[in-house]
């Protein structure tokens, strides 16, 4: 299988942000980065992902360590909603006749 990259400085050229904020929200593992031959990049999977995070940090003007807190209350929050979804199917077994 062939692993797509995008190279960090052509996503922020395109994105309008900044190389230090990338390696911000990879210092709070937010996302990860590939070096190939010195450079480094950004695996294409992670792309829908790390677009929203831009346009909080620029729309919303969230820093990084906010986008950290978002991002661990969202999880959270799935999971919180899988175990709701999880305990729903058992009570409903457990009420069928």
């Amino acid at each position: 299988m062939e692993r797509h990259y995008i190279r960090i400085t052509d996503f922020c050229k395109s994105h309008y942000v900044e190389e230090s904020f990338i390696y911000e929200l990879f210092e709070y593992e937010l996302i990860s980065l590939e070096i190939v031959d010195e450079q480094k990049f950004i695996h294409e999977a992670e792309l829908p992902q790390l677009e929203k995070m831009v346009r909080l940090y620029r729309d919303l003007n969230i820093n990084p360590e906010g986008i950290d807190a978002i991002h661990h209350l969202l999880r959270k929050t799935l999971s919180m909603q899988e175990e709701i979804n999880r305990l729903r199917r058992r009570l409903n077994r457990l009420e069928e006749p």
